[in-house]
């Protein structure tokens, strides 16, 4: 293998993007296939690790490999001021037709990314670049406003205040001076008066608006004419999006959903792991060597099965098993609708049940159990036992099951309700209820009232006037035991998973005219036949050494004098030392998400990161903090932007902000 640690790529306004490359040995005289890697997160010291596992074992098996830094990120030049930019996108495009005039490339380029690598894998072959020939997209959506870590039903996510806090920490940070030499300062200095502070760039786009169209290939599948590799886990906040770009797509396709969180396959967590560069292999010698494998024989879609399990913060293993369907929508599926009876039953699905009124105005502490909307599986930030959070909730509870259950795909409730605000949401949580009682969180779904019938054109609600809605419950595949009761629980808040709405809500449901939809899925023989690789991967190409011990806690507190309810979250990498590169890394992130008894407006986001390297006489460090409250009618926010290097503080910026509320 040859690596060549730094290569410049020239664009036309001048700017040069930062790119590391492996390759087979001999490329330039018998040029070969390439695969594309394009996101923000620092190819030379961040990923390294992880970029070496993916991008030297596809190398080693006939392909030119290319990891390169957005423009603004690492040790590319320019300012990165937002994500999914056109000019992101015009960059890949050119990024590609280098790729494509390289010696060592043969003119057919792939592009694989998770998250935002899987966003820009979209949206740049939607723009049709000749050399593209093929993609892999993980943890991805083709949706940014409906499916994206900022919005779900309308309602704004604590996910949007945390990844926007992210970003702010990796914009604040400098490219290495051993590649770009003494214009790493003015460089430096460039992204901190430059980046800006996205979340208030996301707060000014609170409905679905020309904004978020941006990037969504949803708004014309036929502009995707790639084919395409969807990938996601159970664990994560995108696998809806694999079901959509399956039925959507109208290119070749296929889609593969496991029990993982935010991560590659072949890392992935809660296990099991499966070869997933054994599979990207496949797919890329089909479409881009033009070899006749069998992977397009493989059903469309294959997703694990999941067993039940008590509920936990974090499964190191999810038992369950391979299914298959060789089409979505699947011809397969039975729909099976289970009405809501009073007094907080789920009733038989030929059972006749009467119309009466129930009602509920939850406190703030339902959530506090909820986990992440986008587990990493680096923290315990999986869902609790629900029993903590159905005492907030209208609950509805089926009788035990006679044999077992099994669903795939989108769940949905369908609700007739009516409520005394003109501003509010509802949560829908299906739960697998164990024999003992314990609860586990199958799957959820969240809706803001005031877009019920547009995300486009939010109206809002007539107190006291009655409304048909549909809540659209995350997609899953799961098994409910004979024996287990399914349960369906309904509330008006859940913090910090979503933000509260500007009043507490009373919530009036009808049941008899509610009901909960489930997609059966009866066993197939096929299944059978499904099995992966053990997961394989490349070895790090330089030691790394933990200098500080790392600390990962999710705490939640209940201050009784003060009636305060907090989570802590902790997320410390501690320090790491790369050999290679003689280079010390830190990077420690805190996160606190509050209220006050049961003062909707005391909601509170807080989130504080700290960045920094050091290597000989070289030291730099960033910290940002971010502090999001609301009343009813505003979002305040309060930042905080300082950069040092030693100990001396270099540069300073503060932001006060209020951005109208909009029917949120």
């Amino acid at each position: 293998m040859a690596v060549e640690e730094y290569i410049p790529i020239p664009l036309p306004d001048g700017t040069q993007l930062a790119a590391r490359l492996w390759r087979p040995e001999g490329a330039e005289q018998r040029p070969v296939p390439a695969i594309l890697e394009y996101i923000p997160y620092r190819r030379r010291d961040s990923t390294r690790l992880r970029d070496d596992a993916i991008h030297h074992y596809f190398a080693g098996h006939g392909y030119a490999c290319l990891r390169v830094d957005l423009r603004g990120s690492g040790d590319s030049e320019g300012v990165l001021e937002d994500e999914y930019l056109q000019q992101e996108l015009d960059d890949g495009v050119e990024v590609l037709r280098w790729m494509g005039e390289q010696p060592w490339c043969n003119g057919s380029v792939g592009m694989i990314g998770i998250s935002w690598g899987g966003f820009n894998g979209l949206q740049i072959a939607a723009l049709q670049p000749p050399e593209l020939k093929a993609v892999v997209s993980v943890c991805s959506t083709d949706d940014r406003y409906a499916d994206d870590v900022h919005h779900m039903g309308g309602c704004l996510l604590g996910d949007n205040l945390s990844w926007a806090s992210t970003m702010f920490a990796y914009n604040s940070l400098p490219p290495d001076p051993e590649i770009v030499g003494e214009r790493w300062r003015e460089m430096w200095f460039q992204r901190l008066e430059g980046s800006g502070l996205w979340l208030e760039k996301w707060l000014r786009h609170q409905r679905r608006d020309d904004y978020w169209k941006h990037g969504s290939i949803c708004e014309d599948w036929s502009a995707v004419q790639t084919p395409v590799m969807a990938v996601s886990g159970w664990a994560d906040g995108y696998s809806n999006a694999v079901f959509r770009l399956l039925a959507g797509l109208q290119v070749p396709r296929q889609g593969l959903v496991g029990p993982w969180s935010h991560k590659y396959p072949h890392q992935g967590v809660p296990g099991p792991a499966i070869g997933f560069l054994q599979e990207c292999l496949r797919w890329w010698d089909h479409w881009l060597k033009g070899v006749d494998n069998g992977i397009m024989d493989k059903p469309m879609l294959r997703a694990w099965m999941q067993d039940s399990m008590p509920p936990t913060t974090h499964y190191p293993e999810r038992p369950g098993r391979w299914i298959g369907e060789p089409e979505w929508p699947s011809p397969h599926m039975e729909e099976q609708a289970l009405p809501l009876a009073w007094p907080g039953r789920l009733a038989g699905a030929e059972e006749s049940v009467p119309e009466r009124e129930m009602s509920l105005q939850s406190p703030l502490s339902v959530g506090l159990f909820a986990g992440k909307w986008c587990s990493y599986a680096a923290t315990p930030d999986l869902p609790h036992d629900q029993r903590e959070e159905d005492g907030g909730a209208l609950v509805f509870t089926s009788a035990p099951l006679d044999a077992p259950l099994e669903i795939l795909g989108a769940a949905c409730v369908e609700l007739r309700l009516r409520v005394n605000r003109p501003v509010a949401m509802v949560a829908v949580r299906l739960s697998d209820v164990a024999e003992d009682d314990k609860a586990t969180r199958v799957t959820y779904g969240l809706l803001n009232l005031t877009h019920r019938d547009s995300s486009e054109d939010p109206q809002p609600l007539e107190p006291g006037r009655h409304y048909d809605v549909r809540v659209k419950l995350n997609d899953v595949a799961q098994t409910f035991p004979a024996g287990h009761r399914l349960r369906l629980s309904v509330s008006t808040s859940y913090f910090p998973l979503a933000w509260p709405p500007p009043e507490p809500v009373c919530l009036h449901i009808t049941t008899g005219a509610s009901r909960l939809c489930l997609p059966r899925r009866p066993p197939r023989e096929e299944d059978a036949g499904i099995r992966f690789d053990e997961a394989e991967g490349s070895p790090p190409s330089t030691a790394s050494d933990q200098l500080t011990t790392p600390r990962h806690t999710w705490r939640v507190i209940r201050d009784l004098e003060e009636d305060r309810s907090t989570l802590e979250v902790i997320n410390d990498s501690g320090t790491v030392h790369l050999e290679a590169l003689d280079l010390e890394m830190q990077r420690r992130t805190l996160e606190w998400y509050s209220y006050l008894g049961d003062d909707f407006n005391s909601a509170r986001g807080e989130t504080l990161w700290e960045r920094g390297f050091r290597r000989g006489d070289w030291e730099v460090r960033t910290v940002t903090r971010t502090l999001l409250t609301s009343t009813p009618t505003e979002f305040e926010i309060h930042a905080q932007l300082d950069a040092y290097e030693g100990e001396r503080r270099v540069f300073a910026r503060n932001w006060d902000l209020r951005i109208p509320r909009d029917l949120v």
